[in-house]
């Protein structure tokens, strides 16, 4: 069975917990994680929110990548637009030799209000921004002297997986999908349904049809001898999970898979959050074409014990299942 991880590091008030806490936690987890062979590790960018969800990815992921030796990376998503093209991709190359060639980035354009005025970026911009930062790092990744901005530049030192990391494009909308069509290696699509205008692109262009969308529903599982219990005591961090990406996400009416709620039993009605026990969780992976398990194990600041408790139960209960 193939599993893999995910952080933002959000730590509200209610957590009880420093920051520094949180991030030595996260390193824990990806070494166990690695240990027992999980194909990705993703973390997040966002910037000046209250929870502290985490502004700074590629210094995390170079933490992670001296703690572990074979699980890939990936940022999803890294807002280019506040970022100068250069010294991203001089950053991420960094990142690359780190990590030996593990990582991996979706590039996406940001929509929080807040996060453009701290930076003092037009909205506006975004598309631009979007399209010279993508095409900067292709350039970079190569090792090659390249264009940037009329004059010829050249990066040193060269990334350690030839070609660099992978560049993908994330988005809800058809402006987006297809500029990931043109620019970049792939699309991530934050709501399936535009997907299709990415496929539609792609053919258009002469490439061959990517297939259906590779994304379905975004759901958290955590696991707990006592589903009851367990719900009690983690749906106060689903729900402020839920309702701070819905908070940022309404304002301009983002096509996205969280949406602000009332309460928790209106949450848990939902099915987007769940508490299984093992013995459901093996169960319902068995009845799966591809067993595959996508844990949040600090969801919305989940403070460290339960966190633990149910990656715990995933080593001891779910993946002997799968020997």
């Amino acid at each position: 069975m193939k599993f893999a991880l995910r952080f933002d590091f959000r730590n509200p008030v209610m957590s009880g917990t420093t920051m520094a806490d949180r991030y030595a936690a996260a390193l824990d987890m990806a070494e166990w994680a690695d240990r027992l062979g999980c194909t990705r590790i993703t973390v997040s960018e966002h910037h000046s929110s209250p929870d502290g969800y985490l502004p700074s990815p590629i210094p995390m992921l170079a933490a992670m990548a001296a703690r572990t030796t074979d699980v890939r990376f990936l940022i999803a998503a890294l807002i280019v637009p506040f970022h100068d093209p250069l010294r991203l991709a001089e950053d991420l190359i960094v990142l690359d030799n780190l990590s030996r060639g593990r990582v991996d980035l979706i590039a996406a354009g940001g929509y929080v209000h807040e996060e453009f005025a701290l930076f003092d970026v037009p909205m506006g911009e975004r598309a631009r921004r979007v399209t010279e930062a993508v095409s900067t790092l292709k350039a970079a990744f190569t090792g090659e002297p390249f264009t940037y901005r009329g004059r010829t530049v050249h990066l040193t030192p060269a990334p350690f997986r030839p070609g660099g990391p992978g560049v993908l494009l994330g988005g809800s909308s058809e402006p987006a999908a297809r500029r990931a069509a043109r620019i970049a290696d792939g699309f991530v699509p934050s709501v399936p349904e535009v997907w299709e205008f990415y496929r539609d692109e792609v053919q258009k262009l002469g490439r061959p049809d990517p297939g259906p969308s590779p994304i379905g529903e975004n759901r958290v599982v955590a696991l707990a001898e006592d589903p009851e219990k367990g719900w009690e005591q983690m749906a106060p961090y689903f729900l402020h999970e839920t309702n701070a990406y819905g908070a940022w996400q309404a304002r301009d009416d983002v096509a996205s898979p969280f949406h602000s709620v009332a309460d928790s039993a209106r949450l848990r009605a939902t099915g987007q959050y769940r508490v299984l026990t093992p013995e459901q969780f093996v169960a319902e992976q068995k009845a799966s074409a591809f067993p595959f398990a996508q844990f949040h194990p600090l969801c919305g600041g989940m403070p460290m014990e339960p966190a633990w408790s149910s990656l715990r139960l995933f080593e001891r209960e779910v993946l002997p299942a799968f020997a």
